[in-house]
């Protein structure tokens, strides 16, 4: 039985990628070495659902599920800005820039997803939905002062505050390489 990795996002704009990739640079100079694992900035997106290993057979009915939710979808406008780590900056394990969206539709499309999914026997995300965009994985044998210096630079390194207007809901397969996740769409939406 063939199944594909997959997952539910919005893409982000390639001015904004180009931006992200700025602020990447400026914190690989003020990094340890080798102390995290960097997004490709082509690949930066807003993680809506994940879904993990999925029967190809089951493709059409998510991809049905998603396009009713997609339907009542809008274009969600962002505030893209700030940095900070999960679980915090004393014990950084994902470093990421933040997003604002004050009228609630980003929170609002990502239950409609879940809710979607859910119905479909998806088992949703335990942690509350905090909508951020993920630069990089703190690597697994960082030392404790690895993740200090690290942590300093997320806090002592600013951001300017950008814009980002979403205006597509992407389906997407996740292949693994070695030089990295492969994204593949498998079905888009616009929001209107």
């Amino acid at each position: 039985m063939e199944t594909y990795r997959t997952f539910v996002a919005l893409p982000l704009s390639t001015t904004l990628k180009r931006e992200l990739e700025g602020v990447q640079l400026r914190l690989q100079r003020a990094c340890p070495p080798q102390s995290v694992r960097w997004v490709q900035p082509a690949g930066m997106h807003v993680t809506l659902f994940f879904l993990g290993d999925v029967e190809v057979r089951r493709l059409p009915e998510i991809q049905a599920a998603l396009t009713a939710v997609a339907r009542s979808g809008r274009a969600i406008t962002c505030r893209v800005g700030g940095l900070g780590a999960f679980p915090n900056l004393r014990r950084p394990r994902v470093v990421w820039v933040g997003l604002e969206e004050p009228e609630g539709r980003l929170v609002a499309l990502a239950q409609a997803v879940s809710a979607a999914l859910e119905a479909l026997g998806f088992t949703p995300e335990e942690r509350e939905f905090k909508p951020h965009l993920t630069l990089g994985r703190v690597a697994k044998q960082a030392t404790p002062a690895e993740l200090e210096a690290l942590g300093k630079a997320l806090a002592d390194t600013t951001t300017p505050v950008w814009r980002e207007v979403m205006t597509e809901m992407v389906f997407y397969r996740s292949e693994l390489k070695p030089a990295g996740a492969v994204y593949t769409p498998l079905a888009q939406w616009t929001l209107a």
